[in-house]
């Protein structure tokens, strides 16, 4: 599977991406929701809407409240010339404790 990084406001498949950023906060595939949005859209456009657009400034606030951590990157291993015997077996030793 592919990590997509894309800001979701410039996605072309999404609306705001919304439904996509909820999905993805609490771990559910956003199609049900979106699916969810369908019915109430005939029958309360107004409403809808409303409901959609106050859940993204929920998702907005959020994400700007509550950035999403970055992973640190790891850090390339140093080569036999440079002290990398040492360093691995210091690793190695480390992990034994462990």
């Amino acid at each position: 599977m592919q990590n997509e990084t894309t800001n979701l406001f410039r996605r072309r498949d999404t609306f705001f991406g919304i439904c996509e950023a909820v999905g993805q906060d609490f771990g559910f595939n956003p199609l049900y929701l979106r699916l969810a949005f369908i019915a109430p859209l005939f029958f309360f456009p107004v409403q809808s809407f409303a409901a959609y657009f106050g859940l993204g400034l929920v998702v907005l606030v959020s994400r700007l409240l509550f950035p999403a951590r970055v992973a640190p990157t790891a850090t390339p291993a140093l080569s036999m010339t440079e002290g990398g015997a040492q360093s691995a077996s210091k690793a190695d030793e480390l992990a034994l404790a462990a």
